[in-house]
């Protein structure tokens, strides 16, 4: 940046929330979603902004914020838990874009935590795994893992090749497990993991793993350049014991475990809207206080021309999550809609942050300029809970009827 002599250079302050809901999508939400939406905000103005980017640089787990967002009721990401308010699948996705807008890291420990784990045990446990586990994690106190994906079945994760094998050690029945997993989020620094494998019957069931199990062996994924404030695992199972307790009852085929995948995959499109709000305000408020050629780059045509697609874009996302939102909570939402919102939601968050990086030049690249680390975490967030190809053939299935799947 260049600066004149003795003067000193402006400080750009990227981080304060505009409220950006220019086609009015939000206006109808209750005054109880929307007082939920502004908590949030206060979290992550508060006590996100201010250490997130040290986090990330380090590639370091916010440990402190966990335990916050534990505190606060942030952490179970909207799942129904006995003991504690019922939160509105509205509020839920206003929640996740507010936490994606500080944070993509921030918003997976969240989805991991909550949207997988915990859902998991309360959409296929029993009652007494429910009381066991769902408080404690929605406190913070259990911190849980979601192990699916293996080193070679990622989109055809139904095709895994994890095993569990009926088995009685001293008395006691259960399953010994074999295999391995890759890309789990709290897999190596958590306390149990759900264990998705596949039962003698063929089908694929899910199992409490504690990680301090015998023959589990997770490490931790280096060399990440998105998403470093969560740590994801490549875990080895190696006849490792669980009591036939553990099992998910009803966890009885991988249709179970694609419920559970249905129920976080719009929560997703809603962290790719909070992601593209948050370059878009970055952007803004650079315009407004970076000079070039004597005045502001807000009075350039071009800057305004670039302002103008990325507010588009956030409108029409905005708008396609309320609506998709409204259809779940009439419980009429498809595979196939909740899959168009994944996919044009992280392709238009990817759109934006790329417009916001270039308008912000060489300071693009600084964190302290936010945009940066929104621009390498949504390739994450494209990417997980589906990739783009994957959710296009879903949808390309409803639109010819004809399955595409190998």
């Amino acid at each position: 940046m260049t600066q004149t002599p003795g003067v000193t250079a402006p400080a750009y302050d990227v981080s304060q929330p505009l409220d950006i809901d220019f086609a009015g999508a939000f206006a109808d939400v209750t005054e109880e979603e929307r007082a939920w939406q502004l908590a949030v905000r206060s979290f992550v103005q508060d006590e996100v902004l201010p250490v997130i980017d040290g986090y990330w640089e380090r590639y370091e787990v916010p440990m402190d914020l966990v335990k916050r967002m534990a505190e606060l009721d942030f952490l179970r990401d909207g799942v129904d838990v006995p003991g504690f308010p019922k939160i509105s699948k509205m509020a839920e996705g206003l929640a996740a874009m507010e936490m994606s807008r500080g944070d993509g890291s921030v918003t997976t420990i969240c989805g991991v935590q909550g949207g997988l784990a915990l859902r998991s045990i309360v959409m296929l446990g029993s009652d007494e795994q429910i009381e066991k586990y769902a408080a404690p994690m929605a406190r913070g106190e259990i911190l849980g893992a979601f192990a699916l994906t293996e080193p070679t079945h990622g989109s055809d994760s139904v095709g895994l090749e994890t095993s569990a094998v009926k088995e009685t050690r001293d008395g006691v029945e259960g399953y010994v497990i074999n295999g391995e997993k890759k890309w789990i989020g709290f897999g190596s620094i958590g306390d149990i993991a759900v264990v998705w494998a596949r039962g003698e019957d063929g089908q694929v069931h899910g199992f409490i793993v504690p990680q301090d199990s015998p023959g589990y062996e997770a490490t931790t994924i280096q060399g990440k350049v998105s998403l470093r404030a969560i740590h994801q695992a490549h875990i080895v199972l190696k006849d490792v014991f669980v009591p036939a307790e553990n099992l998910l009852p009803r966890s009885r085929s991988f249709k179970d475990t694609g419920r559970v995948l249905f129920a976080t995959r719009l929560g997703v499109a809603w962290g790719a809207v909070g992601q593209a709000i948050a370059c878009y305000e970055a952007a803004v408020a650079y315009s407004k206080q970076r000079v070039q050629f004597g005045r502001p780059l807000a009075a350039s045509q071009m800057v305004q021309e670039r302002l103008t697609k990325m507010l588009s874009i956030i409108t029409q996302m905005q708008l396609l999550v309320k609506q998709m939102t409204r259809l779940d909570e009439a419980e009429q939402l498809s595979g196939p809609q909740a899959s168009l919102a994944k996919y044009t939601c992280t392709r238009g968050a990817r759109e934006v942050a790329a417009i916001a990086r270039d308008m912000l030049g060489g300071n693009g690249i600084l964190l302290e300029n936010r945009v940066a680390r929104h621009f390498a975490d949504i390739e994450a967030l494209h990417t997980y809970e589906g990739t783009e190809s994957m959710q296009a053939l879903i949808i390309g299935r409803e639109i010819t009827g004809t399955s595409a799947f190998a």
